[in-house]
């Protein structure tokens, strides 16, 4: 399974909108520089987290987006799931009735899909924003002692 450009490229905006929780709002110009995305992709991005209810943005010459909500209190589960849908390995295993396998009750290799999705899930909905900034702020420590 590999994330398209639209969850690895909107996991960066959202950590580096967190990079600045509290500040205000950020403009996309900035987001896009710091993290070096398309500014016109990452506007198709925000409008669908903002959308959502990750974000929040500010009209003006000072404006931009900021996080709806504090860091610690946005997984990266939430962020790859609202722009690239569920993240399960084979539509079997999504939560619905819709992609039933008329093979399902024999199926030898569901259970493994099962098990690879609920791996996952457990993954990125373990690690928050805040997570994400904690471990950017050791590595930066680390590289600079005196920091």
């Amino acid at each position: 399974m590999r994330l398209s450009t639209k969850g690895r490229y909107g996991l960066k905006a959202m950590f580096e909108l967190s990079l600045h929780y509290g500040e205000g709002p950020i403009p996309l110009k900035s987001v896009a520089d710091e993290q070096k995305i398309s500014e016109n992709y990452l506007e198709q991005l925000v409008s669908v987290l903002r959308k959502d209810g990750f974000l929040e943005s500010v009209r003006g010459a000072q404006g931009g987006y900021l996080l709806a909500k504090p860091p610690s209190e946005i997984t990266v589960g939430s962020i790859l799931r609202s722009l690239e849908g569920n993240m399960a390995p084979a539509d079997c295993v999504v939560d619905n009735d819709i992609n039933k396998c008329d093979r399902e009750e024999h199926c030898v290799t569901k259970l493994v899909w099962m098990k690879i999705r609920d791996s996952i899930d457990e993954v990125i909905d373990s690690i928050t924003l805040q997570d994400m900034i904690d471990e950017h702020m050791d590595i930066l420590s680390n590289e600079n002692p005196e920091v």
